[in-house]
């Protein structure tokens, strides 16, 4: 399920067709040094993720005993590759693993496989025959187990993903993974990212200390994502100030959107009302459809814009180099390069009724993920441990200030001459939280009162109806020896004597 973008529209196009391929469009890969032999602790890592233009992130995986480049995709469960795969074993089964763009299909087989210093002896993975994927690369899925297509294929623990193989070969081994992606243009800090599976990355220990986000168990055909909720009025604008959104999610809160965290998409996906309150004040910005990419809003690069997220009371700030990217390159009329929004409204294929945004590249850069993977784990159904989120801010607005200026100003801070637009250009927004539930959803917290007050009302009408009927009675009666009442006088015209047929009423 991804969406990339390289450093010209044309090579990003490019790029996606003979590089990536549709499959590979917004998944991502990392270098490993060489695996040690056997299982066991493995040595902090030296955060050699080899980062492509922000735009892939890949690691190298021995298979067979051959080295082939895989993306980093938590969106995803499942190990698949391309190309000749020595000392494979057969399974007699084949599959097709669905992304939001293209798909991979061929054969499942087994595979000796080294990876973050472990060796699964026999490791599930589909054999890529759709001819999309790049000679020895392919895919190795993060995500839950319960999302794994291999696995529900083999039935059996023999499909488990690479990461599920890891913490059951060595129970030693903590059940968590933790994720930085670099940013390549940044001038002061050239570290390209790194992946763990188990092992804190030296520096950055204060992740245990952040908020422990709950992971949503999510019941659908799309499969268990790494899902939590933004809290209440937790998405800031450039202007500072909260976006107003609601969710789509049934049976949640309506004032907390459902964010999934997604290594595989290169853009975050957003609500329509979140990308309008970041781009549309912005001068000059337009809401356009770029082929390879979608419907995303262009910005001119010189305007700086900060945008903020807030998980757990704790706010992550968002780099402006993420905020827009200035590898489309375009520029307008005058000559001024232009911009594409980091925060893309949500494409259809990327929409789902269980959760309302996806948090790629342009969010992940600025933060130190941890996903401790509790429960979701060889396909478990029992409650064990329950899996979180952490997450730590990388982002520090000063310095994230003066890699813009050197980045995009050409070292001249002239930032104080942009100025928004007034807030009366973004679209009006109903502010009930409600108006996306069905009647049904609104009325079933009153139903008690709504019943009780019906008995009442209706016990009421039943009185009144007695009375009535009684003084009614009362009224018809007469003794035998009360005059009659006086009738019509009958020289009167009857009612409607003048009524004429022709005559409209």
């Amino acid at each position: 399920m991804k969406l990339s973008l390289a450093s010209s529209l044309l090579v990003y196009i490019t790029f996606l067709l003979d590089d990536l391929s549709a499959v590979n469009a917004l998944r991502l890969h990392g270098i490993r040094p060489p695996p040690r032999s056997g299982l066991g602790r493995r040595v902090a890592m030296s955060g050699d993720l080899k980062n492509s233009g922000d735009v892939k992130y890949w690691t190298n995986v021995t298979m067979g005993g051959k080295s082939v480049s895989l993306l980093l995709d938590t969106g995803s469960s499942d190990l698949t590759v391309a190309g000749d795969i020595p000392n494979t074993k057969d399974t007699g089964k084949t599959t097709e693993l669905s992304y939001a763009i293209g798909s991979a299909k061929g054969p499942i087989k087994l595979v000796e496989v080294g990876y973050e210093g472990y060796t699964i002896p026999d490791q599930a993975f589909v054999l890529d025959t759709s001819g999309v994927q790049g000679e020895d690369q392919g895919i190795i899925g993060l995500g839950p187990s319960s999302n794994s297509k291999i696995r529900q294929v083999l039935n059996s623990a023999a499909g488990n993903p690479v990461v599920d193989h890891i913490f059951k070969l060595n129970s030693s081994t903590p059940n968590f993974i933790s994720i930085i992606l670099g940013r390549s243009d940044d001038p002061d800090d050239k570290y390209p990212g790194d992946l763990t599976i188990g092992e804190i990355i030296d520096g950055y220990e204060n992740i245990t200390s952040q908020p422990k986000l709950e992971v949503f168990d999510v019941k659908a055909n799309g499969g268990q994502h790494w899902q939590t909720l933004i809290d209440a009025k937790g998405i800031l604008g450039p202007d500072g100030q909260p976006v107003n959104v609601t969710s789509r999610v049934k049976g949640g809160s309506k004032n907390r959107l459902n964010a999934i965290f997604d290594t595989g998409f290169t853009m975050s996906q957003v609500p329509q009302a979140v990308a309008d309150a970041f781009y549309l004040r912005v001068p000059d910005a337009k809401l356009e459809n770029i082929t390879g990419v979608g419907e995303i809003y262009t910005v001119p690069c010189n305007a700086e814009l900060n945008v903020t997220f807030k998980f757990g009371n704790v706010s992550i700030p968002v780099h402006p180099l993420d905020t827009s990217s200035d590898d489309l390159g375009r520029t307008d009329p005058l000559g001024n390069q232009i911009c594409l929004g980091g925060f893309q409204p949500i494409q259809d294929s990327a929409e789902s009724d269980t959760y309302d945004i996806i948090l790629g590249m342009t969010f992940l850069r600025n933060v130190y993920l941890l996903i401790n993977f509790g429960d979701f784990v060889d396909g478990k159904d029992g409650k064990t441990n329950d899996p979180y989120i952490q997450l730590l801010s990388r982002t520090d607005l000063a310095e994230a200030h003066t890699d813009f200026v050197v980045n995009r100003l050409d070292g001249v801070d002239d930032t104080d001459n942009f100025h928004l637009l007034p807030a009366s250009v973004l679209p009006v927004v109903d502010q009930d939280p409600d108006d996306n539930e069905s009647l049904s959803e609104k009325i079933k917290p009153y139903l008690p009162y709504i019943i009780a007050g019906s008995a009442v009302l209706g016990l009421l009408l039943l009185i009144g109806i007695f009375f009535c009927i009684r003084s009614s009675r009362q009224k018809r009666y007469r003794r035998l020896h009360d005059p009659a009442p006086a009738g019509l006088h009958h020289s009167q015209e009857p009612p409607f004597a003048s009524y004429q047929p022709a005559r409209r009423y």
